[in-house]
C-alpha cells in the first residue's frame, strides 16, 4: 500500500513539471502595451460637411368645435378625411403618415361670480407627415389648409443618407486633430508619433422646425415659399498622441 501511494506521488509530480502546450498555452497573457516614451497630447476637434436636407417632416391636423361631443368627432373625421385624400393627391404615402394625437375636451364659459357654463366640445386630430418632394413643400402646405388643416406646425428638415454625412465629418474631424498636434509639436520642439486612443463624443447638428403660418389666399396667389438651405453636420473626436 505504502508503495503504491509512492507511485501515485510519483506521478502527479511529473505531469506537474510537464510544459504546457496546445490550447492550454494559447491562455498566456500578452505582453504588455508599450509605456509613453515622450509627451502625451490630448486634443478635441469637430468636423464638419454641409448638406442640403432631403426629406421635410411637419406636424398637421384638425381642430373642430361643435355643442356635443359626438358632432365635434364627426365633424373632426370629416375634415380629416379631406386632409388625408390631399396628402395623397399630393404623392405622399401611407407609411409617411402617422397619427401622433387625438384629443376631446369641454369647453366652458366662465363668468364672474358664477359656474362655469359648458358651451360645447371640441375635438383634434393631428399626424405627422414626412415627404421627400421638397420642391412641392408650399403647394403641399397650402393645399392642406385649403382642404382643412388649422393645425400646422414645421417643416423640420432632415437628411435622410445622414450615415455618410456623418463619415465624412469624422474624417475632417480626425484631420483637423491631427494638424493641431502637429502645431504643439512644432511649438515643442518634438514631432507626432502613435495615436494612443480616439473616442467620439459629438452627435450631428440639426436646426429646429419653422412656423408656417396660416392665411387665406385667393386661387391665384403664389405658393408659400419654402427654403430648406443646408444643414451643418458635425462629429467631435477625443484623440490622444504621443509626442516623441
Amino acid at each position: 500500500m505504502e508503495d503504491e501511494m509512492i507511485r501515485m506521488i510519483a506521478l502527479a509530480a511529473a505531469a506537474a513539471a510537464t510544459p504546457v502546450t496546445g490550447a492550454m498555452a494559447q491562455e498566456a497573457p500578452l505582453s504588455p502595451t508599450r509605456p509613453i516614451m515622450g509627451t502625451r497630447l490630448d486634443v478635441v476637434a469637430t468636423g464638419e460637411v454641409r448638406r442640403v436636407p432631403d426629406v421635410a417632416q411637419i406636424s398637421t391636423g384638425v381642430v373642430t368645435q361643435a355643442p356635443t361631443a359626438t358632432a365635434a368627432i364627426a365633424d373632426n373625421a370629416r375634415q380629416m378625411e379631406r386632409v388625408r385624400a390631399a396628402l395623397k393627391r399630393a404623392g405622399v404615402a401611407d407609411r409617411d403618415i402617422q397619427t401622433s394625437a387625438i384629443s376631446l375636451s369641454p369647453d366652458y364659459r366662465y363668468i364672474d361670480n358664477q359656474p362655469p357654463q359648458l358651451t360645447g366640445y371640441r375635438a383634434g386630430n393631428q399626424v405627422t407627415v414626412r415627404f421627400r418632394d421638397i420642391a412641392n413643400t408650399g403647394k403641399i402646405l397650402d393645399a392642406l389648409v385649403g382642404n382643412g388643416a388649422n393645425q400646422i406646425n414645421g417643416p423640420a428638415w432632415t437628411i435622410e443618407n445622414q450615415d455618410a454625412a456623418m463619415d465624412e465629418a469624422r474624417a475632417d474631424a480626425l484631420a483637423k486633430a491631427r494638424a493641431r498636434a502637429g502645431l504643439y509639436a512644432q511649438a515643442l520642439g518634438k514631432r507626432v508619433g502613435r495615436i494612443l486612443s480616439v473616442s467620439e463624443t459629438g452627435a450631428m447638428r440639426m436646426p429646429g422646425p419653422m412656423p408656417y403660418a396660416m392665411e387665406a389666399r385667393g386661387a391665384d396667389a403664389a405658393s408659400t415659399p419654402i427654403d430648406p438651405g443646408e444643414q451643418a453636420i458635425e462629429a467631435t473626436l477625443s484623440v490622444s498622441f504621443e509626442l516623441e
